[in-house]
């Protein structure tokens, strides 16, 4: 019985180091599967020249450099490749756990991101719990527009056939902001005159109640 209750205690006392991970924390324990171009000791070479106030700089697996660029207990931003960023935020639930909103983008030449959610013991999580709304590419377009520009901007989205999208997490608040790159990768003229339907503003989420919700 003593024992029993010994190892209960020893579990009450484990649970609230778990749930207070730290973003360091979280990014030296990524499994190698998620990080294939960082490896474990890359991670934590950047964890501690952050904390000896260097620049966190490593050489990855490929020979090239990345570089960890923001780092708090709650958020991560890392240059991984010249055309790869992660970012990684980590969002509190109602049961005082929290989870881990991981976003990569890859510009291959245009952003376009994916976004994925974990446990603090990296396993993944369906995204539509957490992200039950997305936005679509109307979202990123005025609504104030009248019969003759929505035929023009109707034949310029013609020319939009593919979509990209870039995600951002905001380093200060539990936000994320949405822009719509595909005039990216049209011609200079037809980007020109899509831009001018399009919102002075990104598409912005803030978590709530355990999910992301349209802001505005």
């Amino acid at each position: 019985m003593k024992n029993i209750l010994i190892t209960f205690f020893c579990f009450l006392l484990s649970v609230p180091a778990l749930r207070a991970q730290t973003m360091k924390e979280l990014f030296v324990s990524m499994p190698d599967t998620l990080s294939l171009i960082l490896t474990p000791v890359n991670r934590a070479d950047c964890v501690d020249f952050i904390a000896s106030g260097m620049r966190a700089q490593v050489t990855n697996r490929f020979n090239q450099t990345s570089e960890v660029t923001v780092l708090t207990d709650e958020y991560l931003h890392a240059q991984i490749t010249e055309n790869t960023v992660w970012e990684m935020r980590s969002l509190p639930m109602k049961d005082s756990l929290s989870v881990i909103c991981f976003v990569k983008t890859i510009k291959a030449p245009i952003e376009d991101s994916h976004i994925m959610f974990y446990t603090p013991n990296w396993q993944p999580l369906p995204a539509n719990e957490y992200l039950p709304a997305p936005p679509v590419v109307d979202d990123f377009f005025r609504t104030d527009l009248n019969e003759a520009q929505i035929d023009s901007l109707y034949k310029l989205r013609q020319q939009a056939y593919i979509t990209f999208i870039k995600a951002s997490l905001s380093p200060k608040d539990n936000t994320l902001s949405f822009t719509y790159t595909t005039p990216e990768y049209m011609n200079s003229d037809d980007r020109e005159k899509i831009q001018a339907y399009l919102r002075k503003s990104p598409v912005t989420y803030i978590w709530q109640n355990g999910h992301f919700i349209r802001k505005d």
